[in-house]
């Protein structure tokens, strides 16, 4: 079984955004987001046309993130390329998630 060397790295955040910070900055759309488990960062999935949340790791090197949209209770390691069960470490949303028609 794959296992992650980077569970110790996932903190307790507080969102940044009620969507993907970008897309809601240049107006455009997501699929799903997912939240940084390092810094809060909220970004689009890699279904979504901008990949934020993957660009956001690019840029960092913060290696988990979390399925928040709606919160699924698991991550993903970045870097080992293994799924986390968060199980009750999932991250409560701020409020409403903005839908796009």
């Amino acid at each position: 079984m794959d296992e992650c060397r980077h569970t110790d790295d996932i903190q307790d955040v507080t969102p940044s955004a009620l969507g993907c910070e970008e897309c809601l900055k240049s107006g455009s759309w997501w699929v799903h987001l997912r939240l940084c488990r390092t810094c809060g960062h909220v970004g689009c999935c890699d279904d979504s046309p901008n990949r934020h949340a993957t660009k956001h790791f690019h840029a960092t090197q913060h290696p988990i993130i979390e399925g928040y949209d709606p919160p699924e209770g698991w991550g993903w390691c970045y870097v080992d390329e293994v799924f986390i069960d968060l199980g009750e470490r999932t991250t409560p949303q701020n409020g409403p998630i903005p839908r796009f028609v």
